[in-house]
């Protein structure tokens, strides 16, 4: 109540009250710090009915399979081929036929999740992308549950809410290990 009386004091004078009115607007739209800090935010996918994360920074972008892609001779079966991407080729890897956990089927929800990282592109076909989540730090567990696909040496923890598990995929483990740099059959 008192701001208000305070915001009617200023009615004679407009630059005050604009000012102070944006000086409130700030105040109830800020962030903490220390809020911002113990949130973590990751993408949330679905692969062989099971569900994952990756971290928001491990990834660049996520997109519908490209109509084109050119099978590459020579390449293990799991690189599926290469795509033009805005402009650019990008590698397009099966990421559940190279866990070996079978192929990926191509349906409406399938997408394409691109991985940020400097030296090796890949583009990782998942089976269904949900959008971000949100998780508070204590949510966290260093221990990832079992998981029907087989990639419990790329997992880095897992986050729990309530009943649900969601085990999180490092893009850095996986994109860095030789086994996935070894493309050629």
């Amino acid at each position: 109540m008192d701001e208000s009386l305070a915001l009617r004091g200023l009615r004679d004078k407009p630059f005050e009250l604009l000012a102070a009115l944006e000086r409130r607007g700030r105040a109830a739209t800020a962030t903490p710090a220390d809020v911002a800090a113990r949130e973590w935010v990751g993408v949330a996918l679905r692969m062989a009915g099971e569900l994952y994360l990756i971290a928001r920074e491990e990834t660049r972008e996520v997109l519908s399979v490209p109509a084109q892609i050119t099978r590459v001779p020579g390449a293990k079966r799991w690189i599926r081929g290469l795509a033009n991407v805005h402009g650019g080729l990008l590698p397009i890897i099966d990421l559940r036929q190279y866990l070996g956990s079978g192929q990926t089927p191509q349906t409406r929800t399938t997408r394409v999740i691109v991985v940020n990282h400097r030296e090796v592109p890949a583009g990782l076909l998942v089976d269904e992308v949900l959008g971000f989540r949100r998780f508070a730090d204590s949510e966290f567990s260093g221990a990832a549950p079992p998981t029907i696909v087989r990639c419990e040496q790329y997992l880095a923890g897992a986050f729990r809410r309530g009943q649900e598990q969601w085990p999180v995929l490092s893009l850095r483990l996986l994109v860095e290990n030789p086994g996935f740099l070894d493309a050629a059959a």
